[in-house]
Formats: structure tokens, sequence, C-alpha cells
């Protein structure tokens, strides 16, 4: 009965230490180099080649516009958004969990405005906010590189949608967004 449980316990040791990781943290540094927003994501695997995501995007900029303050043209983005997402991996290595190309449809819901100047007469400046409040639905294609299980890295790039009409007026209705990700999974 020793033996039996011995075997039973050192079975299930192994099996633990074999399991493959089922959550990843990752932090896009490109943007965060770049656009001096902060990318957080987190992503459950569900399966083999599958992950349901949420991202939290502090001073989510609409693409890349940059801000600037000379000759009266002041932009300042003061926004945030927090976007869910599906991934559906392939073209992984053989035994490698979530891993290689991958395709990620996503909702995105961007809150805060933007401010920036008006010029209504010559050398003359009127301080203007966009309401920046909206639901964006795109997709996104990236590759996955896992080290170990453990770390990954993966350049992405995303296309969305933009559905509010007082953001459309003032910037394309469609953005772009790229970066790399780097990760740890647990």
């Amino acid at each position: 009965m020793k033996r039996l449980l011995l075997a039973v316990c050192a079975l299930v040791g192994t099996a633990n230490a074999q399991a493959q990781a089922l959550n990843e943290v990752e932090l896009n540094i490109f943007n965060t180099i770049v656009n001096q927003s902060v990318e957080i994501g987190y992503e459950h695997f569900i399966d083999q080649d599958q992950s349901i995501g949420v991202d939290l995007l502090i001073n989510d900029r609409f693409s890349y516009y940059g801000q600037n303050k000379k000759e009266g043209k002041f932009k300042q983005f003061n926004t945030n958004a927090i976007a869910v997402n599906y991934s559906f991996y392939f073209g992984g290595k053989e035994g490698e969990h979530a891993s290689g190309f991958y395709a990620q449809p996503f909702l995105k819901y961007r809150f805060g405005d933007y401010e920036h100047d008006v010029e209504i007469a010559k050398s003359v400046y009127e301080r203007q906010k966009v309401d920046m409040n909206s639901f964006i639905i795109g997709v996104g294609a990236g590759y996955k590189l896992v080290k170990n299980d453990a770390f990954t890295v993966s350049p992405f790039v995303n296309i969305g949608r933009n559905f509010s009409q007082e953001v459309s007026d003032e910037f394309m209705g469609v953005e772009l967004n790229a970066g790399i990700n780097i990760g740890y999974r647990f």
C-alpha cells in the first residue's frame, strides 16, 4: 500500500512539474519607449493554441501622433483604454504551448479626451477638447517566440475601426498600432 501511495505521489509530482504555463503577463516595450504609453496585458491559455486576454492601455494614443507645444500647437492625449481579445496560434514548434504566428480579433474601449490648439485668427489660438470615448473593433497579427515556456517576445501589428463620429472627424476612422510585447508565463 505504501508503494502504491508513493508511486501515485511521484506520478502527480512529475505531472505537475511538466505542466505548461496557463497564464502570461506582458508589456508592450516598444510603445513605452516611443509613445510614453504603458500597455500591460494578461493572457490565459484555454487550449494548446488558443487564449483569451485583456489589455490595459495607460496614456493610450491614437496611433503615433506626437505631442508638441511649439508655435501654439499644443496637443495632448488624456486617454486610457481597456481591450479584450481572443488569440489563435498556428505554425509554432511541435509541443510548444501557444507559440508561432497568431491572429487576434479584439474589442477595445477608449475613454478620455484629446486637447489641442485651434487657430481662430492669425497667431491667435483657442484650446479645444475632443471627447475620445469610443469602441474600436479590430484584428491583429503577430509572432510569439517562447523560451523555456517562461519568457516571450512578440512583435505584432493591429488595425481597428473607431466607431465615434467625433473622433473620426478629428482623426482617421481606422487606427494602426504596432509594438513588441515582452512577457512572462506562469
